[in-house]
């Protein structure tokens, strides 16, 4: 099961190497989101990430950065709803429907599907959907390996929807939450956690 990250929307000091530490733990994608930031605050970071992880980053605003500093691709919002013109690279956006998925699935190389959950616990799911349902969508390959989960992902519902046959998941609030960017030094917790979370996936 695929595990993405996405970045704390603030910048801090240590964050590129906590971004260096998760890849080599494992993470397979980060998808740098940092609204409104200047450019050159992107810059910086990703210039303090090592070459060969760069390659694994997606980013949802200055799309100039995917080719400047050889990302892996972007992601659509709506600050930013369309590709540049003869754009190579992955492209990504998040969906808020199943009939966005179906809609958008073949333009895309992946989608984001939000709000499965209301909070991370197992089977605490938000309307509209329910472990049937979700597993039902899977069967009918609506959801499949382009889908990825996306909100209150916790050990426990990973664990659930890789039961249920998701192929991906996102996680953000599960790392960041053990990680205070104004007192905290040493990321180990957060580290640890990370660690469980990917032996959920695997």
């Amino acid at each position: 099961m695929k595990l993405i990250l996405l970045t704390a929307p603030d910048f801090f000091i240590e964050e590129h190497a906590i971004l260096t530490a998760l890849f080599e733990e494992g993470i397979e994608l980060v998808h740098l989101r940092k609204p409104n930031a200047e450019p050159i605050l992107c810059e910086r970071l990703l210039s303090l990430i090592p070459d060969t992880y760069r390659r694994n980053i997606v980013t949802h605003d200055h799309f100039y950065l995917k080719n400047e500093y050889d990302l892996k691709g972007i992601h659509l919002n709506e600050r930013n709803p369309e590709a540049p013109k003869d754009f190579k690279g992955s492209i990504s956006t998040t969906v808020s429907t199943l009939e966005e998925v179906i809609q958008l699935k073949k333009e895309m190389d992946y989608l984001f599907l939000p709000s499965i959950y209301k909070e991370a616990t197992r089977d605490c799911f938000a309307t509209p959907y329910s472990a049937n349902m979700l597993k039902e969508q899977i069967r009918k390959k609506i959801i499949d390996k382009k889908v990825m989960a996306l909100g209150n992902m916790e050990v426990e519902t990973i664990e659930q929807l890789k039961e249920l046959g998701f192929h991906g998941v996102v996680i953000n609030h599960a790392i960041w939450d053990r990680f205070n960017i104004h007192t905290t030094q040493d990321f180990k917790e957060l580290i640890n956690h990370f660690r469980k979370l990917r032996r959920a996936a695997e």
